[in-house]
């Protein structure tokens, strides 16, 4: 039977393929961590599908309408195992695995939107703040249906990605459907996407913003800094109350988003991390430092805040540190480890689960606000000609010495434009923080 012997060889071939950048895997985690346990390293090769495996690819080569080399046919092998196993994981070639290590520093060429699959089609997780895609009005749950012309159904996050990604300057069109509405296109520039990840400014005098794009590996850094430019800017006295941003933050690094819960947490759990290999199984706990003085806070989250956002969201409403308003966050709670292979390449795979302090995981549930305020459009109404007594000829002055207020000056006063006037969810997180200040005792 010497068909049968050749896919035997064959088989034992591919064994050792596959096995050898898994063994260089396994070998970095050992560095860092105990190895697997005995039950999984004995675990005997599965020989039948092998040599299914095999099969297959003898097949292929000898009847498929083109010839393919073994290259391409293994790496789409490869793609396959790590597509198959959640929306998260993915083979990472080396312009993948280069352009995986620029997105964390803050530095990257695209349109700037984080992406997942649902149902077959590439879904807009969030747009990312000042890039093409955020300029453009791409909104979170936007479906992704055509690129170029051609359709994404089918296609693993990984190719959809690289088909939007490319040189600085090229034009991109991308068919898409919001809310099961009709498809319309929107035609995008690529351009280098440089992220700065926290951005922070005073909304009113002792009201400050904070807000974070995504976490990258210095926004720990950028956070405390932050927050001492807003006390700066507040005379040097401790705020009365701080609106932290995570809408539309499609999450980052793990160790950023602990970083950043560390500015505002005392004592207590962050998050911990559950999975099969010992070295997933991390908790982070805050140190006594409070670079946040234990000013009152309001979280703004949403249907774009995903993964290391909600942890940080969950671990401040665990800790009753502050209060959570918006809407339900995305529901990404798996954590994914990078595990370089040979030739520049790479595994993402989802390594473990993340809980928050009480124990909550937010794995396809997200995060519930404690208050729920959807995005609505800020009308004002004009108050038309109206005069006050200090309009009136030969009023009486202020008793007490205080300056006239003339129905003029109110009017230049709130014709001012702040932040808050056209956001409505951050007007209503400020409304919230006066309300607090007004009630609290000093």
């Amino acid at each position: 039977m010497p068909h049968l012997s050749r896919l035997n060889s064959l088989a034992l071939a591919i064994a050792l393929a596959l096995g050898a950048p898994l063994l260089h895997a396994a070998t970095d985690v050992e560095s860092k961590a105990p190895a697997a346990s005995p039950v999984t390293a004995k675990a005997p090769l599965p020989l039948d599908e092998l040599r299914t495996f095999a099969e297959v690819l003898d097949r292929i080569k000898a009847a498929y309408v083109e010839p393919v080399d073994d290259k391409t046919l293994l790496e789409n092998a490869i793609k396959g195992m790590l597509s198959n196993l959640d929306p998260h994981s993915a083979y990472l070639g080396p312009e993948d695995f280069a352009e995986l290590q620029e997105s964390t520093s803050g530095e990257f060429g695209g349109l700037g939107i984080e992406v997942g699959l649902e149902d077959g089609f590439v879904k807009v997780v969030s747009p990312i703040d000042d890039t093409p895609a955020s300029k453009a009005g791409i909104q979170p749950g936007d479906l992704i249906v055509k690129i170029n012309g051609e359709p994404t159904k089918g296609l693993s996050m990984m190719e959809a990605v690289d088909k939007m990604r490319g040189k600085a300057g090229e034009k991109i069109n991308l068919t898409l459907v919001r809310d099961g509405g009709d498809p319309f296109d929107v035609q995008l520039t690529r351009a280098v996407i440089k992220v700065k990840s926290v951005k922070s400014q005073t909304l009113e005098p002792g009201y400050g913003y904070l807000r974070i794009t995504q976490f990258q590996v210095n926004s720990g850094d950028e956070v405390g800094k932050a927050l001492a430019k807003l006390k700066k800017d507040n005379d040097g006295k401790k705020l009365r109350g701080l609106v932290l941003d995570l809408r539309n933050n499609p999450g980052g690094v793990l160790q950023a988003a602990v970083e950043v819960a560390d500015h505002f947490l005392t004592k207590g759990l962050i998050v911990y991390t559950k999975g099969r290999i010992a070295n997933s199984e991390l908790r982070f706990s805050a140190d006594p430092a409070d670079a946040s003085e234990g000013v009152p806070l309001v979280v703004l989250i949403n249907g774009g805040s995903a993964s290391a956002s909600e942890i940080v969201a969950g671990a401040l409403q665990d800790q009753k540190r502050g209060i959570l308003m918006g809407t339900n966050s995305f529901g990404k709670g798996s954590v994914q480890t990078v595990l370089p292979l040979s030739n520049d390449r790479a595994l993402k795979i989802t390594t473990a689960l993340y809980f928050t302090p009480n124990g909550r995981s937010i794995q396809a549930q997200g995060i519930v606000p404690d208050i729920e305020v959807a995005r609505a459009k800020i009308t004002r109404e004009d108050d038309g000609e109206s005069y006050k007594e200090a309009d009136l000829a030969g009023h009486l002055g202020n008793g007490n010495g205080g300056k006239d207020k003339t129905s003029s000056e109110l009017k230049a006063q709130s014709g001012k434009a702040n932040l808050q006037d056209q956001d409505f969810q951050l007007s209503q997180a400020l409304s919230l923080l006066k309300g607090l200040n007004v009630t609290r005792s000093e």
